[in-house]
């Protein structure tokens, strides 16, 4: 009779501890996030955690993918978006809590290995040189069929009369981060990538970057929206990001600010 009810404590308490998990614990929302925030959200998260003592899961892709992914039902509780149209879609859809919020304005960068051929500068006169000499077999960018910034990448060079001399040479990655290790891992002589990628410090003194003009493309409006089924942790991450500490990790890798709109 004692054994069983030293049992029955036991079974009690094991029970009792997993009721007490606590319901932040137990809610770490998944997140989509576009590629190109992948340095600066996961600051964004390390501070989130500080500020707040709760955890986001990151995952990073194309933005296009995760559009389609999220209207077959993903289970995201916050998409974050590198082009504000896949977030307005989603919204017309009916599956988000609301329109959401611009958070960034993108910015894109002409960056190459150390070594390359391609001499790296503002107006790609470089890469026009260096195609011209046939010194530039493979070009990489993110796929314009679902990153935007591989179609905001294609109308800059399209604006700069380079798309159609790089046909053929053009190597595209699954998304802006992809491209960028095409860019510098020695594969390609260079590529147009994510300004806030090129900013790692991981890259310096494998690459050389430059900052494209804006004017060359429609702009990076990239908006953020929370699902329907967004729980608690998911509304305060999205809260968080539009408030000083998170929009000044932003501006430090490149992001220009939109104001809450």
């Amino acid at each position: 009779m004692k054994l069983l009810s030293i049992m029955t404590r036991s079974i009690l308490a094991l029970v009792a501890t997993a009721l007490a998990v606590p319901a932040a614990a137990q809610d770490v929302p998944n997140i989509a996030a576009a590629a190109d925030l992948r340095l600066a959200l996961t600051d964004v998260a390390s501070a989130f955690k500080r500020d707040n003592g709760m955890d986001v899961k990151l995952t990073f892709g194309s933005s296009g993918t995760f559009f389609q992914q999220l209207s077959q039902g993903a289970p995201f509780q916050l998409f974050l978006s590198a082009d504000e149209q896949y977030a307005l879609n989603l919204a017309k859809s009916g599956r988000t809590a609301d329109k959401g919020k611009l958070y960034a304005i993108g910015r894109l960068a002409l960056v190459a290995p150390k070594g390359s051929p391609l001499t790296v500068d503002g107006k790609l006169a470089g890469l026009r040189s260096a195609l011209a000499q046939g010194q530039i077999t493979r070009f990489a960018i993110a796929n314009p069929d679902h990153a935007p910034y591989g179609e905001r990448a294609r109308e800059a060079l399209q604006h700069e009369r380079l798309w159609r001399p790089l046909t053929g040479k053009i190597v595209m990655g699954e998304n802006v981060s992809q491209a960028l290790q095409f860019a510098t891992a020695g594969g390609a002589q260079g590529g147009i990538v994510s300004y806030a990628l090129v900013l790692d410090p991981a890259l310096a003194g494998i690459a050389d970057y430059v900052l494209l003009p804006a004017a060359w493309h429609q702009p990076l409006r990239q908006r953020m929206v929370l699902m329907k089924e967004a729980g608690p942790t998911a509304r305060r991450f999205y809260a968080y990001m539009q408030q000083p500490v998170a929009r000044r990790i932003l501006v430090r890798y490149g992001f220009a600010l939109p104001g809450n709109r």
